[in-house]
């Protein structure tokens, strides 16, 4: 049979049947067999024509007896009024023309032999009305008398033509065919089941590869066809995830509000004994110093340490450092610790510090025996970083005195007397060669560059600001003039005195200075001293280097805190007077 056709067979074709008639329909699968040609009607029996050119007699014979009323029938298409009949020869008639190209193609590879029956091209009816289906086939066997011959078609016939079965009566008949509209793939019966939940990743089934499954269909069947058993272990690690989810969620949302809106964990009392170093790094804010501080355990939150901080009106005067501290302190034990720089594990050296004050700070914040650090810069002062140009003289008190350089020094566990100073020795030099002190010195009328730091250690144990730096320098180098016939180039600078003495005493008998010989006591050695008597800081250096050139040459300081400078003798006399008169009233006398 075909698609659009039955072949001859028991049953008969009822005239009601939608497909009657109908060949233009399409969509279906082809069958086995056929190659339809441009929508075209199929033939059928495509070994005909063989069985006719090697049996001619028998095929003769057989066509006689099986359609006797073909050699009578002429064709009247008037005598069939059927309008079905006549809207399937207008259906027709595009598909011959459509085919004739296709029949010009295969006409030099096989000559057409027309079939012998192929003239009448009217239904057949048999006794009882019906269609038997022989007026297509005869139709379609005047139209395409090549297919046939088709060496690719595969279709199962049997030997005789007549003797074709009819796939609609047998139990594995396919349906019917049916019009385009109600032309639907029915599903696949399915056995019924228990409903089941569709399996995923809370069931336990597998995925859409599971090697159970058929292709195309959802997994859950195992390869027996019985339902796959759900994981209860899935849903037990789904749960603890939510769960995991759902606590550390509300976990971090307590933190958030606790840390909000409530109090700041805090310590209570001063802390453990266990000390620690705390290093605050410059330009550190507060909440950055709260966070260093809980990581080396000293506070029990940052917010503690920040809330105590604002609370302390010297909170925000914390200086950056290196502070020992306990642990386990209250945010406000840590800020009252920090807010008092003696407290700070460093050595700061002031400017105008002599270097005895020096080595005693070090000696004291390292732990050292007193003298230990003093020892250390007299016996390796060449071997701690000095310039060519300094710690030459034999007559120096201290090698080092004038390059401990001013500043604040952190120290750690691995500092040293040795390496702290090195490191402000360093400090000295550097700064020294910035300003160019070696250049200035002919400048200035000085002998070398070791005077250009004498002078600044002078200007800054005398003077108390910067206008007084400069006004000092002016008369440390009118002094050293040998046109000085007032002091005879004698500088008579009380500090040489106390330097040499070891001591910072104001009231001292000026006879006793006068008569005290050491190359350090300008009141008895004309010129400058023979070293620094200090450490010059950077403000005191400039000015020694930029003199006023007012031409001052005395001052006096008559209240302790104001420095008045003088061009002559007699003024300098009269603020002297006026200065024992205020020392007599201060003392009681």
């Amino acid at each position: 049979m075909t698609e659009y056709g039955r072949g001859r067979g028991p049953e008969p074709w009822h005239p009601e049947d939608p497909l009657y008639g109908d060949q233009g329909w399409t969509g279906h699968q082809t069958q086995q067999g056929q190659a339809p040609y441009g929508g075209a009607p199929q033939q059928e029996f495509p070994q005909e024509p063989q069985y006719q050119q090697q049996y001619p007699e028998q095929y003769q014979q057989y066509q006689q007896q099986q359609y006797p009323e073909y050699e009578q029938q002429q064709y009247q298409p008037q005598q069939y009024p059927d309008q079905q009949y006549a809207a399937q020869q207008e259906a027709y008639a595009p598909q011959q023309q459509a085919y004739a190209p296709q029949q010009q193609a295969y006409a030099p590879q096989q000559p057409q032999q027309p079939h012998p029956q192929a003239q009448p091209q009217q239904p057949v009816y048999d006794n009882q009305g019906w269609d038997t289906g022989q007026g297509q086939y005869v139709a379609a066997v005047q139209a395409d008398p090549y297919v046939g011959a088709d060496p690719y078609a595969q279709q199962t016939v049997a030997g005789y033509p007549g003797e074709a079965p009819d796939l609609y009566t047998t139990p594995e008949a396919y349906p019917p065919p049916q019009p385009p509209g109600r032309r639907h793939l029915e599903p696949e019966p399915v056995e019924e089941e228990a409903e089941e939940p569709e399996t995923g990743f809370l069931a336990g089934g597998g995925d859409a590869d599971d090697d159970g499954d058929e292709p195309g269909r959802r997994g859950g069947r195992s390869k027996g066809g019985k339902p796959k058993k759900r994981s209860g272990m899935a849903c037990l690690i789904a749960a603890v995830v939510i769960l995991g989810v759902v606590g550390g969620g509300g976990y971090y949302g307590y933190s958030y509000i606790k840390a909000r809106f409530g109090a700041a964990e805090d310590f209570a009392g001063e802390g453990t004994d266990e000390l620690v170093d705390v290093e605050i790094p410059k330009g550190a804010l507060l909440g950055q110093m709260g966070r260093i501080l809980k990581d080396a355990g000293v506070v029990a939150s940052a917010q503690a340490f920040v809330d105590a901080a604002n609370t302390n009106p010297k909170g925000k005067s914390i200086q950056p450092g290196i502070y020992p501290m306990k642990k386990k302190m209250s945010g406000a034990a840590a800020v009252a610790l920090m807010i008092d720089p003696s407290k700070l594990n460093v050595i700061t050296v002031t400017e105008g510090m002599r270097n005895a004050k020096v080595y005693e700070a070090i000696d004291k914040k390292l732990g050292k025996p007193e003298g230990t650090t003093r020892e250390i810069a007299l016996r390796d002062a060449k071997n701690l970083g000095l310039p060519a140009w300094a710690g030459n003289n034999p007559k120096l008190m201290d090698p080092l005195e004038g390059f401990l350089y001013p500043m604040r020094y952190d120290l750690s566990k691995d500092s040293t007397p040795e390496s702290l100073l090195k490191l402000m020795v360093k400090n000295a030099s550097d700064k020294y060669a910035e300003a160019g002190v070696e250049g200035k010195a002919k400048e200035l009328g000085l002998d070398n560059p070791l005077q250009v730091i004498t002078v600044a250690s002078l200007v800054n144990a005398e003077g108390k600001n910067h206008d007084d730096f400069r006004k000092m320098s002016e008369v440390v180098y009118n002094r050293l003039k040998k046109t000085n016939d007032v002091t005879n180039q004698k500088i008579e600078f009380d500090s040489t005195y106390n330097y040499a003495k070891g001591q910072s005493e104001i009231n001292f008998n000026l006879k006793e200075a006068q008569a005290f010989n050491n190359p350090y006591n300008t009141h008895f050695i004309k010129g400058l001293p023979v070293g620094p008597i200090g450490n010059p800081g950077l403000d005191a250096l400039t000015a020694t280097l930029n003199p006023d050139h007012g031409g001052w040459m005395f001052f006096v300081s008559v209240d302790g805190n104001t420095t008045t400078f003088t061009k002559t003798y007699d003024e300098h006399l009269k603020l002297v007077a006026e200065f024992q008169e205020r020392q007599k009233q201060k003392n009681g006398g």
